[in-house]
């Protein structure tokens, strides 16, 4: 049974580029690229060589690039980075539907005396703008708003926002983990202070990330040692992820209209097949803004636990949420800030693509889910209760 993969905001496969590119350091390329020999030398302008395709992808610097081992790094370097450098200023900003790399590192600023403002949404999980105005301060010293939600998927006005902070003086840090390869982002053009990606989520391997600090920046390492990434992130560089990474980028360069069109509309009719043939079901999130590659569908009266057992036997992998919290018996915390019920919630699918999925995949999945939600609804007695009304009502 071939295994059909829609959870690719969890994770990606690594392309067989970026696997080639790999390889040599992994083997016969083995220096330290802070080395002074020829041997180490030449890994060292393997790290510039990625380090400039990864800042040709985000219009920026290569100076401005920063590597690390994940997004949750990049995100702890950026807050803790903020608030060292402004000891002054005693309040952050961000939201309520934050990947707990944010979330968790505000509650924990917050118990060491912080002020933390959280950002509501509205029912397709936008943000309010005057709200946003409204918390902006003098105390503010950060604002870290995602670029995208990893769950339902929305794109947030971050060019805005980062205009709004930088008029008032305040940095602003956004968490692009889901968003790059899939947003064209302009560094140069956005007055974005920080910003954080994770390798894994754009076909490179788990492991590495990055940080990019805008010039002009103070910036106080999280990570405190020797003298690699221009002293701003100790540790011996991890040559064969980072030069995978740089493979990524250039791919994700080339492929980002093929992901903005041809993924978007495998989307699309994967969303509207699934609405048609399922009732009582509803996208989450704002359909007008959000990735091309996600949709987010609550059932109602089924579990979505059990739909993702289900379709895991029929070789069809898929999410409730983010893969951080899956083991959490709590529904999304993002769904429950757009106001969905626990019990709408708990009936909730993250479908998530890549430009590696093919149209067949989506017709099998279009003929599987209605067969399992209809399966789980015929033992749930809550659904056999509103069947069982609305024949009565029709007689």
């Amino acid at each position: 049974m071939k295994t059909i993969y829609l959870d690719n905001n969890a994770t990606t496969a690594v392309a067989p580029e970026v696997r080639e590119a790999m390889l040599p350091y992994l083997t016969d390329l083995y220096g330290n690229p802070s080395s002074m020999h020829t041997f180490g030398g030449q890994v060292g302008r393997a790290v510039e060589e990625a380090r400039e395709r990864m800042a040709a992808l985000l219009g920026a610097h290569p100076d401005e690039i920063i590597f690390t081992s994940c997004g949750s790094e990049s995100d702890n370097a950026a807050i803790w980075s903020a608030l060292q450098t402004q000891p002054e200023k005693r309040h952050l900003i961000t939201t309520r539907v934050e990947h707990p790399a944010i979330l968790n590192v505000a509650q924990y600023w917050e118990r060491q005396g912080y002020r933390v403002t959280l950002l509501g949404v509205d029912n397709k999980g936008r943000l309010d703008l005057d709200e946003y105005a409204a918390a902006l301060s003098d105390d503010t010293a950060l604002v870290s708003i995602m670029y995208a939600n990893n769950e339902v998927g929305n794109v947030f006005p971050i060019s805005r926002m980062a205009e709004m902070a930088a008029e008032k003086g305040v940095l602003f840090h956004t968490d692009a983990v889901q968003a790059v390869g899939k947003e064209a982002i302009d560094l140069g053009k956005q007055p974005i202070s920080m910003l954080s990606l994770s390798g894994h989520k754009l076909h490179a391997p788990k492991g590495i990330g990055v940080l990019y600090v805008r010039k002009g920046v103070r910036f106080r390492p999280f990570l405190r040692g020797g003298h690699q990434e221009r002293g701003r992130r100790a540790g011996t560089e991890n040559v064969p992820y980072i030069v995978g990474l740089g493979m990524a980028a250039q791919l994700a360069g080339q492929h980002m209209q093929e992901e903005r069109t041809q993924v978007a509309r495998l989307r699309d009719k994967l969303e509207q097949g699934l609405l048609a043939a399922i009732p009582d079901c509803m996208v989450n999130g704002d359909p007008e803004n959000r990735l091309p590659n996600t949709t987010n569908i609550a059932f109602k009266n089924v579990e979505g636990e059990a739909i993702l057992l289900m379709l895991d036997q029929l070789g069809i992998c898929a999410s409730s949420g983010s893969a951080c919290t899956s083991g959490s018996l709590d529904p999304s915390h993002v769904l429950l800030a757009i106001g969905r019920p626990h019990e709408v919630a708990h009936g909730s699918l993250r479908l998530s693509l890549s430009e590696w999925n093919q149209p067949w995949e989506i017709d099998h999945i279009l003929r599987e889910v209605p067969r399992v939600v209809a399966y789980l609804r015929s033992m749930s007695p809550v659904w056999k209760d509103l069947e069982s009304g609305k024949k009565q009502f029709m007689l």
